[in-house]
């Protein structure tokens, strides 16, 4: 068949031009074709010479980026002139197929115009990119041009009465009308740009974030093609690939998104509420209408394009419908009665299907749409449109959600630094109810936000689904509706239950990881006491009680996955089976089977959306309403009546003064202070003393503003009053004053209870201040802290805190006080900055910092301590007692004044005195140097394990190329650890879990096969009996397909209800034996591994990575084989209804295997940055709500409130990318989905025009190739989470390969004695220890005997080796040379729970256990009351336990919190006498003890234990006076050996000296 532009017919019509040129049709089209060949010509040059060459040399940068007026509009416009020409092209071949030649001037314009418009877009983007608009006059000719030309052939179709029912007519009115939008739109872009025609140009400049280099979230900024597609994240998916991302790799957030800008918004959104509402500002209802007026557009936006897509969604069902009803015509079978596509399409009145004007064919719309192929693209382009469109959607609600948790938090911050400190004191809100409203309830409005547009669009799309299925299928349609809709309640019901399930397994969960923290913290205590077993069983029989509140989740979950997969095949068997045998001659083609099948899919999606909706909408009421109570809580200094500020410059100008001042916590409280009136002298150290609980720190805190006043000025330096004063207290009353005058200074302040940043040392210290190097190392010194700053892994830049290493109190409370120090504010408070400090430290401090640094300086300073010998120092004194003042004055005024007072300090000053003489300045050294010996150890090991990663570091760098080996085990799958965890499920379940799925999915497609089998023999049954023309034949048997079907439907339920199980099971079985092996590992592992490991990381396993292997990886391994396993089956039947499909396949597999490998790495670091990004965040808040008094008197709410910002900005964009990677993702896999609706719809339409192809069989390929592109994503996306999940497995498993110690004895137990050790002897050979086989020795070639009941003391410096003598008894430490013998017995022959059980040791750090008292003294429940209460007199402690409720059975807090230090240890005194060991061992037990108890304690021991051995090692010397023998130790070996009183005797004896230095 020949080709010609006009036809070759040789009466063609097309060359007549007897009327007129402009009359004949092919001269017209040719003449359309002259616009586009000019845009051609005119652009390309530009396009290939001016960018091409330019973008090889440079980067257009988006800071030349802009949008033109009508940016969107005329890429929507463009959009829609695309589809119409790929409409208008198919129109023109459809309709030349019908004539013997072919007509190019049918599509050839058509295809040029589809060109030209591309080009348009693309060098209008090329323009837009590079800000030159000069260029867009070429794209205003060729509108004007377009214009006109399709103006001239409408008008000729008018003229020759083609009209409406031609869809060549409708097409060509559309473009006119198309390409007269685009004119308007270019002519507005000059209007306003003024680039010609206008004398002066309006320079416009691009975006001020675009500006800034440092955005790179370009979302906001793109054109709406990259908007769409998410294109401009493909470059940032392949450098992810090349390297790690990081917070630099992602930038800073536009401007809009930022918490700031959001926070504004929803300010001013409350603000206009409050002015509406007076009574009741921050109630439910106008939060919930602040919420909406503040982010409520972009929501109606989203929800519009939910909507849309929901709709869009049902192009599937009808196409499907359409193709297979096309192709059943052409098969030549009957054309059925109702076909979904022609009961929405036909007209009632006859349709003249095709015209012959102008010497060509035109078709009408019905006849287009009748044509299969056209239906397929069309389905393709719809695919397309509803998935972008889908995507689009998702993405706004998301990012929507973000930047409205930005802008809670940040309104919960500013809340917070207003909180009244009674709030916090009072205990109606703690620091957790904060972190909770700022992590779950933010969270639960976010995750609302996301789904809210569900709410509106779920609705509309079940009512459309439910009334398409009724026009298919009749009443039996709405029986499987009812199936589903009934469903629905129990889906809720299982729903609600699963959350329940899930709250009390975190319940158990959280009592866990207390027993397993305390556990964690104490191990090395329970090793020395053989305890293991005991905490063990504890923390297992917890873990046994959330096993089963697991195995409620496990089963709930497991009915919540069965009911997704049954429901839908349950509604597809009534509904089928009822059509067939009750409608009686009903239709039951293929066409309409399976577009009721699709249908069927589409309705199940909303409804099981329904039950998590609307769990989402009731959590996100609870958190409105929880967050408007905190707002509505109350504020600091709400009542401030003011009025104008007294200026007496006699009295103040000198002064702080507090007048006739009433504090009080609370509102409605009686005053906790009463009648306060003082005077500050200013530049002078003030000191307030006075009894515990007699308001001091009140005092502080009221001068600071954090006290409720009930009436009395505080005036602040000059004569400013700090904001109160007392003439009338009445709000009526009130006055304002201008802030200048209540404004006071910042006051460097440290708490009684210190307080730390989590940031460095120096950060602590320095507290934002500039740094001045001099200053800092004075302020070091003055706080002794150099000795603690050197023992840390990384000196000053160690990381302390919440997230940093565990400082003693003593330590804390120093930097507290250095950070004062430091500071250069006029007032300093220092509320008891001496109670963790022992005499030397407190001496130093008060010497060399506080009167040489700030009293030198003229700095006013009020001091509140216990220690009354500085009093001699105070400029003043303020003496307090019961909330009031009882004196104040100089310390002569007192004396003179209240002699009592005064001889009773004096009494109290003496024996601090004598205290301070005792302790010597040889101690005070080694008390400055001494340190708890597992810090030092732990710094040490922290730098050499530092040293060793940096070797391996360098050396793996060197072996490797550089970064190549990194990445490629970045790209690559845990397959290891997926082994590992379906190994752990056992030999049984394995293969059930794998039958099952693979069963489940074989029967499904055998449902949907039998499906197409049936209703294509109930088509060719119809025909032939139609062929046969008998009217007497009996009706098609429906009964012997509807009983396989039936089969097959309730085969597939009941497997769909065993793989939900076997999946649910196996994560039971995995999760209980990882457990189990993680515990007995960690709790057997040696003490070495827990000095080198950090508690944080260990504790990890056991919280994190549990809960991820508890609850998250069972639901993603069942979503992601249910996922893959569709697509495999989905493609397989596709392939085998046509095999060509296979060819296309190829290349979409590679893409799709390119698109979820450079996916994976990117959303796994993304998802790390999510995490890592939250925790600084929920640490920032935590710590401002501690430390809200520091912040306030320091005045540094600016500061904080910035940190804040910046932490929520960084969190909420590594959200936004995580979010746009999603949708990258989700958008290429649905376009893979889309081309592959396209290609099997292709193929099976030629396959079945041309092979005979069933209509049923083509049904079927195309119901699972829609599948397809829903399944794909999730693929995908379960994929990339299974990855990051299985990290746990991996973690969990590299602390599995932990060597344990070795417990075995050689000694079987009926060797040992029974009673052993009863004598106590012990002997030490040649011993030398290590703490492990890579370091130095600590003890070298000791040797040394211990006589039956000898008491021995061992001194020395700091790291000598006197806590590594006492562990070698227990086998702690790696003896490698020489050995201990105790009466008798080599103790390493004993297995190490006997050696352990039998000897008893006091550590120098209490450690006491969450429990009662009696647990904490005898957990092994051998004792008897009476021996328990003689143990508690020994260690001076009956009296204080007979005063708690329940005595023994008193509750101890986590920790022993609610005892003091010193009682603490002697409880642990109290603990060691209870075991009644033979040998008893004392590591520096008293050090927390002060010196009147530890005499008695010394007598006690002396006379209690007077025929056991006792080996005490000292804290302070003379302890040890009254000893058998002394050992003194120097660098781990013995220096002197002998009684105390001949080691005196010599004069150039050590224990001399230290004893000489201690009187």
């Amino acid at each position: 068949m020949s080709l010609a532009f006009c036809g070759s017919e040789n009466n063609s019509a097309a060359y007549n031009v007897d009327k007129g040129v402009l009359n004949n049709g092919c001269f017209v089209d040719a003449l359309n074709v002259v616009p586009h060949v000019f845009l051609l010509f005119i652009t390309f040059p530009i396009l290939f010479i001016g960018w091409g060459s330019q973008s090889s040399k440079v980067h257009i940068h988006h800071s030349t980026w802009l949008h033109f007026p009508g940016h969107n509009l005329r890429w929507i416009l463009t959009f829609i002139l695309l589809f119409v020409l790929v409409c208008e092209i198919a129109e023109g071949i459809v309709s030349d197929g019908v004539s013997e030649s072919r007509h190019l001037h049918l599509y050839m314009p058509a295809g040029m115009a589809f060109l030209a418009a591309i080009t348009s877009v693309v060098y209008y983007h090329n323009i837009e990119t590079s800000n030159f608009p000069k260029l867009l006059i070429a794209l205003l000719f060729y509108w004007t041009l377009a214009f006109i030309t399709k103006t001239i052939k409408f008008v000729k179709f008018c003229d020759n009465g083609v009209g409406f029912s031609q869809l060549r007519f409708c097409l060509t009115g559309l473009l006119v009308i198309l390409y007269g939008m685009l004119l308007v739109v270019e002519i507005n872009v000059i209007r306003v740009r003024r680039y010609v025609f206008f004398k002066t140009p309006k320079e416009v400049k691009p975006p001020e974030d675009l500006q800034d280099l440092g955005v790179r979230f370009l979302q906001p900024f793109v054109n709406l093609l990259s908007k769409g597609t998410y294109w401009w994240m493909n470059t940032f998916i392949k450098t992810a690939h090349k390297k790690p991302i990081d917070l630099k790799a992602i930038g800073k957030l536009p401007i809009a998104m930022r918490a700031l800008t959001n926070y504004i918004r929803l300010n001013e959104a409350f603000e206009a509420q409050k002015s509406k509402r007076s009574p009741y500002p921050q109630g439910s209802k106008s939060i919930w209408r602040a919420l909406c007026c503040a982010f409520g557009r972009p929501l109606v936006l989203s929800s519009t394009f939910r909507i849309l897509a929901d709709l869009l969604g049902f192009a599937g069902p009808l196409c499907i419908s359409g193709i297979v009803h096309h192709v059943g015509k052409g098969n030549n079978t009957i054309r059925p009665q109702t076909s979904l596509t022609f009961i929405l399409l036909e007209s009632t009145e006859s349709v003249r299907w095709r015209i012959k004007i102008l010497g060509v064919f035109f078709i009408s719309s019905q006849e287009f749409l009748a044509n299969a192929y056209v239906l397929a693209v069309l389905l393709f382009f719809a695919l397309l449109l509803q998935r972008t469109i889908l995507q689009a959607s998702y993405y706004v609600a998301i990012e929507t959600g973000i930047n409205l948790r930005g802008a809670i938090q940040t309104k919960i911050y500013n809340k917070i630094m207003l909180l009244s400190t009674s709030n916090m004191s009072m205990g109606e809100m703690t620091a957790g109810q904060i972190c909770n409203l700022v992590a779950i309830d933010t969270n639960q409005l976010m995750w609302f936000f996301f789904l809210c547009p569900n709410l509106w669009a779920m609705p509309v799309q079940i009512i459309a689904g439910v009334l398409l299925l009724y026009y298919l299928l009749g009443v039996s349609a709405l029986i499987g509706a009812v199936v589903i809709i009934v469903l629905a309640p129990v889906q809720y019901f299982v729903a609600t239950k699963l959350s329940q399930a899930q709250r009390s397994t975190l319940e158990y969960s959280n009592e866990r990881l207390k027993k397993t923290n305390e556990m964690l913290r104490g191990i090395k205590l329970l090793k020395l006491y053989a305890w293991e077993h005991i905490f063990h069983s504890s923390v297992e029989e917890t873990r046994e009680k959330e096993m089963t509140s697991l195995k409620s989740f496990a089963l709930y979950t497991s009915i919540s996955i069965f009911m997704n997969a049954a429901i839908p095949i349950a509604a597809v068997l009534t509904t089928f089976v009822v059509h067939a045998h009750l409608t009686g001659n009903a239709d039951f083609s293929p066409s309409v089977a399976f577009a009721s099948l699709s249908l069927f899919h589409i309705l199940i999606t909303p409804l099981f959306l329904l039950s998590s909706v609307l769990r989402s909408t009731v959590k996100a009421l609870v958190s409105v309403q929880k967050l408007g109570e905190f707002l509505s809580s109350e504020e600091i200094g709400e009542e401030q009546d003011k009025c104008s500020a007294q200026r007496n410059a006699d009295n103040h100008s000198k002064y702080q003064v507090i007048t006739n001042g009433f504090f009080t916590w609370t509102p409605e409280g009686s005053p906790a202070l009463s009648n306060i009136d003082i005077r500050i002298p200013q530049g002078q150290l003030t000191m307030i003393v006075g009894q515990v609980g007699c308001g001091k720190s009140s005092l502080l805190l009221a001068a600071l503003g954090e006290m409720q006043k009930i009436s009395g000025n505080v005036f602040w330096n000059s004569s400013i009053p700090d904001s109160e004063t007392g003439e009338d207290v009445s709000p009526e009353k009130e006055t304002t004053v201008d802030t200048e005058v209540r404004k006071r200074g910042s006051v460097a302040y440290a708490s009684q209870k210190p307080w730390l940043l989590n940031a460095t040392v120096e950060e602590n210290i320095t507290f934002e201040s500039p740094f001045n190097k001099q200053r800092y190392k004075a302020v070091i010194d003055a706080c002794s802290l150099q000795p603690d700053i050197d023992i840390l892994p990384h000196g000053d830049q160690t990381q302390i805190g919440e997230r940093g290493i565990n400082l003693s109190g003593g330590q804390r409370q120093r930097i507290s006080v250095a950070r004062a120090l430091y500071q250069q504010t006029n007032v300093v408070f220092l509320d008891d900055p001496f109670s963790a400090l022992d005499i030397h430290l407190s001496d130093h401090l008060m010497q060399e910092g506080i009167l040489k640094m700030l009293r030198e300086d003229k700095r006013t300073i009020i001091l509140v301590t216990h220690k009354l010998q500085y009093l001699p120092h105070a400029d003043w004194i303020i003496a307090m007692k019961d909330g009031t003042i009882q004196r104040e004055g100089t310390l002569k005024d007192i004396q003179n004044s209240e002699s009592e007072l005064f001889e009773h300090w004096k009494t109290l000053m003496n024996r601090q005195d004598q205290e301070l003489e005792k302790e010597t300045i040889i101690e005070r050294k080694s008390v400055l140097e001494r340190k708890n010996h597992r810090r030092t150890r732990y710094s040490r090991d922290a730098r050499l394990k530092d040293d060793e990663e940096d070797e391996e570091e360098i050396t793996e760098s060197d072996d490797d190329d550089n970064l190549s080996s990194v990445l490629h085990q970045r790209a690559k799958m845990p397959w290891r650890a997926c082994g590992k965890y379906l190994s752990s499920a056992g030999i049984l379940l394995l293969p059930l879990l794998v039958l099952s799925q693979l069963l489940k999915h074989t029967v499904m497609v055998a449902i949907d096969y039998w499906l197409a089998k049936w209703t294509s023999d109930v088509i060719s049954a119809k025909s032939e009996l139609e062929q046969k023309n008998c009217s007497v034949c009996q009706e098609f048997n429906h009964s012997r397909y509807s009983k396989v079907f039936s089969i097959l439907c309730c085969l597939g339920i009941i497997l769909c209800l065993v793989t939900s199980i076997a999946v649910e099971w196996t994560g039971l079985k995995v999760a209980k034996k990882l457990h189990y092996c993680l515990l007995n590992k960690i709790i057997l592992a040696p003490m070495r591994f827990f000095e080198t490991t950090p508690l944080g990381s260990i504790l990890n396993r056991f919280s994190a990575d549990c809960n991820t292997i508890d609850q998250h990886i069972p639901a993603t391994l069942e979503c992601l084989s249910r996922s893959t396993l569709l697509c495999v089956s989905a493609l397989a039947v596709i392939s085998y209804v046509t095999p060509m499909f296979l060819i296309a396949l190829l290349p979409l597999a590679i893409i799709c295997y390119f698109i979820q490998k450079y996916f994976r790495v990117a959303s796994r670091d993304l998802q790390q940055l999510d995490d890592s990004t939250q925790l600084p965040l929920l640490c920032h808040f935590s710590e401002t709500v501690e430390g809200l008094t520091t912040i306030r008197a320091f005045r540094y709410e600016a500061r904080f409130r910035q940190k804040l910002l910046e932490y929520t900005d960084s969190n909420n964009i590594a959200s936004l990318f995580l979010t746009a990677a999603n949708r990258w993702l989700e958008v290429r896999m649905e376009y893979i989905g889309a081309c592959v609706v396209l290609i099997a719809a292709v193929t099976s339409i030629t396959n079945s025009l041309y092979n005979h192809l069933s209509s049923g069989l083509v049904g079927l390929g195309l119901t699972y190739a829609l599948m397809v592109s829903n399944y794909l994503n999730w693929m995908v996306r379960n994929l990339a989470d299974m990855e990051i999940q299985l990290g746990a497995v991996k973690r969990i498993n590299g602390l599995l390969k932990t060597e344990a110690e070795n417990y075995e004895g050689l000694l079987s137990p009926s060797q040992i004695p029974q009673n052993w050790p009863d004598r106590g002897e012990i002997q030490i050979q040649n011993l030398s220890v290590r703490y492990d086989s890579n370091l130095k020795p600590v003890l070298k070639h000791v040797s040394a005997h211990i006589s039956p009941g000898q008491k021995i003391g061992i001194c020395g410096r700091t790291g000598s080796g006197k806590s590594s003598f006492s562990l070698a008894f227990f086998r702690m430490v790696d003896t490698f040379e020489g050995r201990i013998i105790i009466d008798g017995i080599d103790i390493a022959k004993l297995p190490l729970q006997t050696l352990r059980s039998r000897l008893s040791i006091i550590l120098q750090d209490p450690i006491l256990f969450s429990g009662t008292i009696r647990f904490n003294l005898d957990p092994e429940k051998k004792c008897t009351d009476s021996m328990l209460w003689e143990a508690l007199e020994i260690a001076q402690l009956k009296h204080v336990v007979k005063a708690l409720p329940g005595g023994l059975d008193a509750i101890v807090t986590e920790g022993g919190e609610n005892f003091s230090q010193g009682q603490r240890q002697l409880f642990c005194l109290a603990r060691a006498f209870v075991r009644k060991t033979s040998i008893f061992i004392m590591d520096e037990a008293t050090a927390s003890i002060d010196m009147a108890t530890e005499n008695i304690l010394q007598k006690v021991v002396m006379t209690a234990f007077a025929d056991r051995t006792v080996v005490t090692i000292a804290h302070r010397v003379h302890t040890i006076l009254n000893s058998d023998l002394v050992i003194v130790m120097k660098r781990g070996v013995i220096l002197e050996y002998d009684k105390p009183e001949v080691l005196l005797e010599q004069e150039d004896s050590v224990f001399a000296s230290f004893v000489q230095a201690d009187k």
